[in-house]
């Protein structure tokens, strides 16, 4: 079965860091059309935090994680602190103690990651946030793996299954946060935190991809 080791895929926080950045105005540009337009800039200034804490070789996944949450709920204001600083401590403490990274312990972490985000902002697929994201990709990794898809074609299940999920917000109302009071000038505009899910699912999962054994 292939697996990642742990100890060595730390730079998987860093580059998701790398993409936070380099997609820096294009967040603040969606969030600015139904939202603050501080998205990208909160984002980039915490994972570049993080990332500078890391250093170059970025260590261990799952204290890497760790220290991305830690960074993201004291570093970036508004509501994504909170919701993406508790996903990623959730990835790192699930991790924790484990050599190897599998696809049924990435799975098990997303789940527990993703109930987090639930209890937190009390939001469901279907309300244009990133859980549109995020499901949609956690299922179709799920679902990879039970038709018997290895660690790395699952990966690739849910990098589609990711931007799929982004671009259902573009045709959503939005029923969370600030953009809610819009009602239907909310539709037709990408949901930012669905977008940097995407971004970071996406890069995260090609990062494991390549440092699979």
């Amino acid at each position: 079965m292939s697996s990642v080791v742990l100890a060595d895929a730390g730079g998987v926080v860093l580059e998701l860091a790398e993409v936070i950045n380099a997609n820096r105005a294009w967040l603040s540009e969606i969030d600015g059309a139904i939202g603050d337009g501080d998205h990208g800039i909160n984002m980039s200034k915490g994972f570049s935090q993080a990332a500078a804490a890391l250093g170059k070789a970025g260590g261990g996944l799952a204290a890497a994680f760790t220290t991305l949450g830690d960074t993201l709920l004291g570093g970036i204001g508004g509501s994504m602190g909170p919701l993406y600083g508790s996903f990623f401590l959730d990835l790192g403490s699930t991790l924790d103690g484990h050599a190897v990274l599998d696809a049924a312990l990435f799975s098990k972490a997303l789940h527990t990651g993703l109930a987090s985000l639930q209890d937190l902002g009390n939001a469901k697929v279907g309300d244009k946030t990133l859980l549109d994201t995020l499901v949609p990709a956690l299922d179709a990794f799920d679902a990879a793996v039970a038709g018997g898809a290895d660690f790395g074609a699952a990966l690739s299940a849910m990098r589609a299954a990711a931007e799929t999920g982004r671009d259902s917000t573009k045709d959503l109302v939005a029923k969370i946060g600030r953009a809610a009071r819009l009602g239907e000038r909310s539709r037709g505009v990408l949901d930012a935190g669905a977008a940097s899910c995407c971004l970071l699912l996406q890069t995260m999962a090609a990062g494991l991809q390549r440092r699979l054994t």
